[in-house]
């Protein structure tokens, strides 16, 4: 077996076209993109199960507050909020799992899919974006682009070590159309629109 894998794998490197190529131009695909894209994300974000808070103008952080309505550790990786549990540099990811709420800042976010992009920078531990609860996350409306195509064109997918899109809750539905939300991740998800301070 092992003098067959050694042929197939010979003939994949005598084979193998050396040297750099350019990678072809993908097309943004953006024509139709309207003018509001705050509109057109809100829409797509509820359409996937999502919930959009009202900012509060008097009190920025109120509409967070609001949103946390169960007991239970509230991790918080934003300043603009204070939560009850910290990361710390020996915080390892399944410490996340009792958390019922963390607040987040999206990278940007994805109008067409109502998608938000998290990068480690953000989450600080990589399991904070699933293991929640409940996530309440802080976009700002500035950093959000039409579509998939421009948002692999931003920095955090060529910057980053750790990449993900996340679009409302976890769910699933059985075969009799049971929906059930939070079966592989959260059960939650809410958006408020909030540049950084």
């Amino acid at each position: 077996m092992s003098g067959s894998r050694e042929a197939i794998l010979d003939t994949i490197r005598k084979n193998h076209v050396q040297g750099d190529r350019p990678r072809p131009t993908v097309p943004l695909f953006d024509q139709a993109a309207p003018a509001d894209l705050k509109a057109l994300f809100q829409k797509s974000l509820e359409r996937m199960g999502g919930k959009m808070l009202t900012p509060d103008a008097a009190d920025p952080m109120a509409p967070v507050r609001q949103a946390i309505v169960k007991p239970g550790p509230v991790l918080s990786c934003v300043p603009e909020f204070e939560g009850d549990m910290k990361i710390t540099p020996q915080t390892k990811p399944t410490d996340i799992a009792p958390v019922e709420y963390a607040v987040l800042r999206a990278a940007f976010g994805v109008a067409e899919t109502g998608s938000l992009c998290f990068t480690e920078k953000q989450l600080l531990v990589n399991t904070t974006g699933f293991l929640p609860q409940h996530l309440v996350i802080l976009l700002d409306p500035s950093q959000i682009v039409y579509n998939l195509h421009n948002a692999y064109q931003r920095p955090e997918w060529t910057q980053a070590h750790y990449a993900v899109f996340q679009s409302g809750p976890s769910a699933t539905a059985d075969i009799e159309g049971v929906l059930v939300h939070g079966a592989q991740g959260v059960r939650s998800l809410s958006v408020l629109f909030h540049p950084p301070s």
